[in-house]
């Protein structure tokens, strides 16, 4: 029997050549360690306890209720992991937890972690069983109530997964608003707006624009709520309506951001026809989400999103520029591209 033992090379001056090592399979298959500790933090208010002031460890384990045993490792982990820097006497914030992490700043982030570690991280323990059965692993496993219908009729959980959905838009939203010639257009509607962070991002960075939030009429007041404390009520307004059964509001630009991926191929063209007649001649869609690239080799982050469509929904799946470009071409857009936003973000345009 051959023998599987790595064994170094040399090279051509004579040195050895390091052997393949397992670091980086290790690190993937251990990550959720590092994963916890951070929905842990979030879940502990660690970031929004630290954004008052630097704190001892005794001091934060009093404040967040840490076990003697648990505190130092805890915490150390968390500087290690980067989201903390630790002085000789206390513990503080990095500045990127600072501004995402603290629940007090518009600019929290942290909604869509707080989603993660009360449901996904659970559901994801059954990825296996959704690879072979093809089945959402949700609350919707074995026939039980439709997550969105769950999430629609429970206000407080409601709050929770638009916030979630504020979190993950927030810097795609910006970079739409940097990347986007808005200066041609006049008005704009954000399709399934959740607390509406494109509209105020777009409205913040563009004067001229007037525009609409179309959601299901129980986001309303949530919406209405969020616009009010970037007092941007004499712009922006709110349009109640289902998107699958109502025409979209006429609009220059429309956006359809983490809209698509939620449904299978038939829905997906229904929601672009939708777009485009909702758009005049000359009008834009923006598609944006964590676009895979079209070789699938280089966003992981969009195909694990794909992947967590299957634990999520009964058809959703992402895609690749490509394939939306194709959608948009058989739905009757005259052209089309692909820009990248931020992170694994991209927005797909297509031009009426």
């Amino acid at each position: 029997m051959a023998s599987t033992s790595v064994e170094p090379a040399s090279a051509g001056n004579g040195g050895p050549v390091p052997a393949v090592t397992p670091d980086q399979i290790m690190q993937l298959g251990l990550g959720f360690w590092g994963s916890k500790t951070l929905l842990s933090a979030i879940e502990l208010g660690v970031f929004s306890e630290l954004a008052r002031g630097p704190a001892s460890e005794q001091d934060l384990r009093k404040r967040l209720g840490l076990h003697e045993r648990s505190g130092r490792d805890f915490l150390d982990a968390l500087v290690a992991l980067g989201m903390l820097d630790r002085g000789p006497d206390a513990y503080r914030n990095t500045p990127a937890a600072d501004v995402f992490l603290d629940r007090a700043k518009p600019s929290y982030i942290g909604g869509i972690l707080e989603m993660a570690n009360a449901r996904l991280y659970g559901f994801w323990g059954s990825l296996t069983e959704a690879l072979h059965t093809g089945e959402l692993q949700n609350e919707a496993k074995g026939g039980g109530e439709d997550l969105f219908e769950a999430l629609y009729k429970d206000p407080k959980r409601l709050r929770g997964f638009l916030a979630a959905m504020s979190g993950i838009s927030m810097g795609a939203a910006i970079a739409i608003g940097h990347g986007f010639p808005w200066e041609r257009y006049q008005t704009f509607c954000d399709v399934g707006t959740a607390q509406g962070t494109v509209p105020v991002q777009l409205a913040l960075q563009h004067p001229q624009l007037t525009g609409v939030g179309f959601d299901l009429p129980q986001v309303g007041p949530i919406f209405e709520d969020f616009l009010a404390s970037f007092h941007l009520q004499d712009r922006v307004r709110f349009a109640a309506g289902d998107f699958f059964a109502d025409p979209l509001p006429e609009a220059d630009v429309i956006v359809m951001g983490h809209i698509l991926h939620d449904w299978g191929m038939e829905d997906k063209l229904k929601l672009l026809r939708s777009a485009y007649d909702a758009l005049p001649d000359g009008g834009a869609l923006i598609v944006y989400e964590a676009i895979i690239d079209d070789e699938r080799r280089e966003n992981a982050f969009g195909l694990l999103m794909s992947l967590n469509m299957l634990i999520e929904t009964r058809e959703g799946f992402d895609y690749t520029g490509a394939d939306c470009r194709g959608w948009m071409a058989e739905t009757g857009f005259r052209e089309s591209y692909v820009q990248p936003l931020v992170g694994p973000d991209s927005m797909v345009v297509g031009i009426k």
